[in-house]
């Protein structure tokens, strides 16, 4: 029987998770960049993500074996996300309510909705 909380399976359950969230990011940049409402320094900021992947310049130069892999691993995702975050609300799709989370007022919608 194994262990659910060994540090092997902990690790594994936050890599798949990440990965999901990567790509979930990456289709959410790439219909931003296609977005006219996009700034342009974010559309700049989204190509240069790629570009620190392929650059030789690293935080950890790729000659290191396991380290410069690894810093790419870190850094890009970090990057991603930190772009999402920065995106406007019309661009995402995201309501301002759910980006600030779930309050507790008991307001009625007064908006007629036709079914």
């Amino acid at each position: 029987m194994k262990n659910p909380f060994s540090p092997l399976a902990l690790l594994g359950r936050f890599t798949i998770g990440r990965f999901f969230l990567f790509r979930k990011e990456l289709l959410v940049l790439w219909r931003a960049f296609r977005h006219p409402a996009t700034p342009l320094h974010l559309k700049a900021a989204m190509l240069l993500v790629p570009l620190y992947l392929i650059s030789p310049i690293d935080l950890i130069p790729d000659v290191i074996p396991f380290l410069g892999v690894l810093d790419d691993f870190v850094v890009v995702p970090m990057l991603m996300s930190l772009l999402v975050k920065l995106l406007p609300l019309e661009v995402t799709g995201v309501k301002a309510r759910a980006r600030a989370g779930e309050r507790n007022d008991h307001t009625i919608d007064g908006r007629a909705r036709r079914l």
